[in-house]
């Protein structure tokens, strides 16, 4: 199985996690589940909760985070690690 580094920026911060997809999407399912509970709010996008690549998990992550922000723009974005 192939692993993966997401890393997550917060404020200045980077945190990394390394596993294959399915550990993954594990880890930030709670990510996933409070983004997808937002979807259905008036510009809020459209969440997958099992993606099928490592780049779909990176782009839910982040609609994930930004649909569950205040004013709709998170200040957490997570990159896949080169």
């Amino acid at each position: 199985m192939k692993t993966y580094t997401i890393i997550k920026s917060r404020r200045g911060m980077e945190t990394k996690s390394t596993g294959t997809l399915e550990e993954l999407i594990g880890k930030f399912s709670y990510t996933l589940e409070r983004g997808h509970s937002w979807e259905n709010e008036p510009g809020n996008r459209r969440i997958n909760m099992r993606p099928k690549t490592i780049r779909s998990l990176i782009d839910n992550l982040n609609r994930s985070e930004n649909n569950a922000a205040l004013n709709g723009c998170s200040s957490v974005f997570y990159r896949l690690a080169e």
